[in-house]
């Protein structure tokens, strides 16, 4: 008895780690991008460049994320 409840157990956390760790990203809606570009200098640069990586990565191309490095 205890075997098929082990394999149930194991199959069903197997499951769910597969469904929470699946390769889905999450795009900028155009609102955040015009909230985080009405603090840049150039507006309709940044948008236009914001805009152009969410279609690169909703049609599955890699993008380059520039990571800035924190100060305390």
């Amino acid at each position: 008895m205890r075997k098929p409840t082990k394999l149930v157990l194991n199959l069903s956390i197997f499951l769910l780690a597969f469904i929470s760790f699946s390769n889905n990203s999450f795009a900028l809606t155009d609102y955040q991008i015009k909230k985080f570009c009405a603090k840049q200098r150039r507006v309709s640069l940044c948008t236009k460049n914001l805009k152009e990586k969410r279609s690169d990565l909703q049609k599955g191309k890699l993008i380059e994320i520039p990571v800035k490095p924190y100060k305390r």
